[in-house]
């Protein structure tokens, strides 16, 4: 791990940082996003702890009978956990993106984030409120968490105004956060 790690650093991150950094120079708007989009989905489907939660997850609901207790109802869940997921980092990231090109305070996003999560928890199936905070941790690991970071410092670095420190790190704070809202909507849809 702390060679896969090393590798991850030495290889992606001046990578993501070269890539934000000519996104940024291109103007291209939608180019931009669509990147961003892209990479927070397809980094968090390859996530390895997400793998193994989303699975672990779908055997609780089976045994729990919250779905059908069949191989085919399990692997449905968890890829449909797996897709939730990478889905609300890949807006996130849209979301984190746009706030760093127009300049808007990361707080004011964090605190109604966290509000918003504070209250779907009333509401939320309690078997799901657990997944949802997890989910919201295991987003932000050994690959999501370098190639995230290096866009938004490249991102933040390209930009003038922009602070690169609170700016590039402020996506994996939208990374962790998204996903416990969109597994609570999972849960009280599913």
């Amino acid at each position: 791990l702390a060679l896969f790690i090393q590798g991850l650093e030495m290889g992606l991150f001046p990578l993501g940082e070269a890539m934000a950094q000519a996104m940024a120079r291109k103007g291209s708007l939608v180019g931009l996003l669509s990147f961003a989009f892209v990479l927070g989905f397809s980094t968090t489907v390859a996530e390895p702890a997400l793998i193994a939660i989303a699975a672990e997850a779908a055997e609780i609901a089976g045994q729990g009978e919250a779905i059908a207790n069949t191989a085919a109802a399990k692997s449905d869940y968890a890829f449909g956990l797996r897709l939730t997921v990478a889905l609300s980092v890949g807006i996130a990231l849209v979301l984190g993106v746009f706030r760093i090109l127009v300049g808007w305070p990361i707080q004011y996003f964090i605190i109604g984030g966290y509000i918003l999560v504070m209250v779907m928890t009333a509401f939320a199936p309690p078997e799901i409120i657990g997944i949802a905070y997890d989910s919201g941790g295991v987003t932000t690991s050994t690959i999501t968490v370098p190639l995230v970071a290096a866009l938004g410092v490249g991102l933040a670095s390209t930009i003038r105004g922009r602070n690169p420190l609170l700016d590039g790190f402020g996506l994996i704070a939208f990374a962790s956060l998204t996903p416990m809202i969109f597994v609570m909507v999972f849960g009280i849809l599913a």
